[in-house]
């Protein structure tokens, strides 16, 4: 495991590290594409949750970070060299605090993971600010989804791996094959990370009230619910995959609204059964601030 920074600023696409802390190690989607907008069944849209700091029943998680590493990206640019965003367009990222840099065992090893952070968007997003984001976010925005409202969630997902993780585009979810026409789930993205492919499905945690409001309410029903789900899903497209696009694992990446959200996504990780969550990356991230448009896309700012 590479090191966990606290406090990086990416702000104006200049990468500054911040506090380094150890200790921040903690572990596809369904045939619509991504999720199918925040109302889900239970009038929540899916999408991951912080950590509450709960352990994982299997004592599989691991206990902490390596020594202090800079991150493998900065904002904007692509991990293959790409200098990436405008230098005109407004950084939509402010900082990521908690878990970054942090991924290199736990890409290949059989056992389960956690890791939790915290984005802060300061103003906001458009379509219109695209600029400056990675090629990688670009592309997932440019080719779209195979169904669903999650492409903005989708393309900060990438952009968050890419600063943290030096993750690469390989192919969007329209563009990944599988063994079988039309298989049940399907994975969101492929990445390489540190020269492994890696498939990643997104989600996000957030309770609907109304037009574009949300509570902070997020109960263990819920929480469990979404996460037995998306981890069936991902077990299913892993053994669908077809070989030329195959991966190594796979990283359900969490949008939490809230710490509410994550504690109980986290609570509800802890009680899942060993072989639902297999090999598979909780990489949940709580959005603060602006961060509307993760939940409701284009609806709300």
């Amino acid at each position: 495991m590479r090191a966990c920074l606290l406090a990086v600023s990416l702000a104006t696409g200049v990468l500054t590290m911040g506090v380094l802390v150890a200790a921040c190690d903690g572990t596809p989607d369904d045939r619509d594409g991504i999720d199918a907008g925040p109302d889900d069944a239970g009038g929540s849209a899916d999408a991951g949750g912080d950590d509450a700091g709960a352990a994982d029943a299997g004592g599989v998680l691991d206990a902490g970070a390596d020594a202090a590493s800079p991150l493998d990206a900065g904002a904007g640019g692509d991990a293959g060299g790409d200098a990436g965003g405008d230098a005109g367009v407004a950084d939509p990222i402010g900082m990521i605090t908690g878990s970054c840099g942090v991924l290199d065992t736990e890409l290949t090893d059989a056992s389960p993971h956690w890791f939790q952070s915290a984005t802060y968007f300061p103003g906001g997003w458009t379509l219109a600010e695209a600029g400056a984001l990675s090629t990688g976010a670009q592309t997932i925005l440019a080719e779209g989804t195979a169904g669903g409202s999650s492409g903005y969630s989708e393309a900060f997902a990438f952009e968050l791996l890419h600063r943290c993780e030096g993750a690469a585009l390989v192919k969007t979810e329209t563009m990944i094959t599988y063994s079988v026409p039309m298989p049940g789930s399907i994975t969101d993205i492929l990445v390489e990370i540190m020269g492994e492919r890696i498939g990643v499905s997104v989600t996000r945690a957030v309770t609907v009230t109304g037009a574009c409001t949300r509570a902070d309410t997020y109960t263990a029903v819920q929480a469990t619910e979404l996460l037995t789900r998306k981890l069936a899903g991902i077990n299913e497209s892993s053994m669908l995959v077809s070989a030329e696009d195959a991966w190594q694992k796979q990283i359900l990446f969490v949008y939490a609204d809230t710490d509410a959200h994550a504690a109980a996504l986290m609570t509800a990780w802890s009680m899942l059964d060993a072989t639902l969550r297999a090999d598979t990356i909780l990489y949940v991230s709580v959005s603060e601030l602006m961060d509307g448009f993760i939940y409701f896309e284009a609806r709300c700012g």
